[in-house]
């Protein structure tokens, strides 16, 4: 969705028509259904709506803030006392007023409320019945994508399927997780049926048939519905359009983006009025380049990568982190200076010749790509104690990083494989495969908002040991706390 014109739709967030007698109308917001989603263009236009709410044009979406400082991955950095609220998410010491909590919890729920408004109106739009289901599948698809998030980093939730048009649907009470995950198979199910297999032009970056699968995949998986799982991937794999790029790196930057790799990746255009690109950019830059150098990497994170007898390291560590002795993404040599930790990651960064570092950039944030799909395949097939055959995609992930010396003519003895860098995974038994998966997603997924929540759904053990120090405890913080402006608001949750 490069292309696509993402404006911001005020009308699906302004509030309610005023009226005199408005505490007896039902509600209708500021375009009701008599005056908005009567056409393909409308129809269209709400839709993007939607996708605008899943960028990154402004610091409400923190999904990183979750995904990586949370987890043992990295740390706040910035400046001290700067962003005071991720600091406290950070050591587990937050309350319910915490901002960032709160920005996220409206954000996703404003991207919830407006694909409800195209859902419960967009049925009934005169159009071209294939693109008018299509364009309901993309909402559904959105949807589902939102609770996902919503649901791993708030638990139990209140679950809203309409606009709220009356009372009922204003204030809705928390349910179970299961129920939310229900909703979300049968969004992304539903989605899967009537999406496309791929977009081009303008479309490019839309959800398709196999961003539905994908998900949905995910979905099973945080549920250890390990048969269900496998099952999505291989409609994944039947779609036959999904491949690991030759060169890992060419997934993060701008130019070689919406790749045969990427299964769903959020769309970023710079240079736009209204600003349609990406913040961080700017917020994970160095200070030198006016960044806010934040969501620095960790020493445990840099360890986690392999090196050869002969100091050969893993390449997808300096392709995801900058470090002494290597280059920053301008060329340069990387200043160890630049952050708190001695690291920066480098996969939401682009180069000063795309233009000054601001809150304006150009990546995209690949949310899915195909390794990911190849690791969810492996830990369902070791799960259902099929070890011999998870072998096959895990190795495949290893395979590539490795291979990244034959391919990638900028790293240092390109050409060959370095001897003995990432061997292939032998079947060793269950948990030693388990424990080389949980491995390879954190290698290969290192700073792609993905770790904290791997580690919770891992479960109490390996979460408290890796988060040792922080203040982290699995019976308190599995869930971070609903924010107290929700409370405030709805009636229907109790605490």
């Amino acid at each position: 969705m490069k292309k696509i014109n993402i404006l911001f739709l005020t009308i699906l967030i302004l509030a309610a028509s005023a009226c005199s007698d408005f505490l007896k109308e039902d509600l209708q917001g500021t375009y009701s259904n008599a005056t908005f989603y009567k056409t393909e263009s409308q129809a269209i236009l709400a839709l993007t709506g939607v996708y605008n709410v899943a960028s990154f044009t402004t610091t409400d979406n923190a999904l990183w803030v979750f995904g990586d400082v949370a987890s043992d991955d990295a740390v706040r950095g910035g400046k001290p006392g700067d962003l005071i609220d991720i600091q406290y998410i950070d050591d587990f010491n937050y309350s319910r007023n915490n901002g960032i909590l709160d920005k996220m919890w409206k954000r996703y729920y404003e991207g919830i409320s407006r694909a409800n408004y195209l859902l419960y109106y967009g049925s009934a739009i005169d159009m071209d019945v294939t693109l008018r289901d299509r364009l309901m599948g993309e909402a559904k698809f959105l949807r589902a994508y939102f609770y996902f998030s919503l649901v791993n980093i708030y638990g139990e939730i209140p679950l809203k399927l309409n606009p709220p048009i009356n009372d009922s649907e204003l204030y809705k009470p928390k349910v179970a997780v299961s129920a939310v995950y229900e909703q979300i198979e049968k969004d992304l199910t539903e989605a899967a049926a009537v999406l496309s297999d791929s977009y081009t032009g303008a479309d490019i970056g839309r959800a398709t048939k196999g961003a539905a699968w994908g998900m949905l995949a995910k979905a099973y998986l945080y549920q250890e519905k390990w048969t269900e799982a496998l099952n999505a991937t291989a409609e994944v794999d039947a779609i036959g359009m999904y491949a690991l790029v030759p060169v890992y790196k060419n997934n993060f930057i701008d130019s070689t983006q919406n790749n045969v790799e990427s299964i769903f990746e959020i769309q970023h255009l710079a240079g736009q009025s209204p600003l349609l690109g990406s913040y961080l950019n700017q917020y994970f830059s160095p200070v030198v380049y006016n960044g806010y150098v934040v969501n620095v990497p960790v020493e445990n994170f840099i360890d986690e990568f392999e090196v050869t007898d002969e100091s050969v390291v893993d390449p997808r560590l300096d392709y995801t982190v900058g470090r002494e002795g290597q280059s920053w993404v301008n060329g340069e040599a990387y200043d160890p200076t630049w952050s708190p930790t001695g690291y920066l990651q480098k996969k939401h960064i682009q180069p000063l010749s795309k233009g000054p570092v601001n809150n304006d950039g150009a990546l995209n944030y690949v949310y899915m790509r195909y390794a990911d799909i190849l690791l969810i395949k492996a830990e369902a097939l070791n799960e259902l104690n099929r070890t011999d055959e998870a072998l096959t995609p895990l190795n495949a992930v290893r395979k590539r990083a490795r291979e990244s010396y034959v391919y990638d003519m900028d790293l240092p003895g390109a050409g060959a494989i370095p001897t003995d860098l990432l061997p292939d995974v032998t079947n060793t038994g269950q948990q030693n495969v388990r424990t080389a998966i949980r491995h390879e997603r954190r290698v290969e997924l290192g700073f792609e908002f993905h770790r904290f929540f791997d580690l919770m759904r891992y479960g109490k053990v390996t979460a408290e040991a890796a988060l040792e120090g922080t203040g982290f405890s699995y019976d308190k913080h599995r869930y971070f706390l609903i924010p107290q402006s929700e409370l405030d608001t709805n009636p229907a949750i109790n605490q």
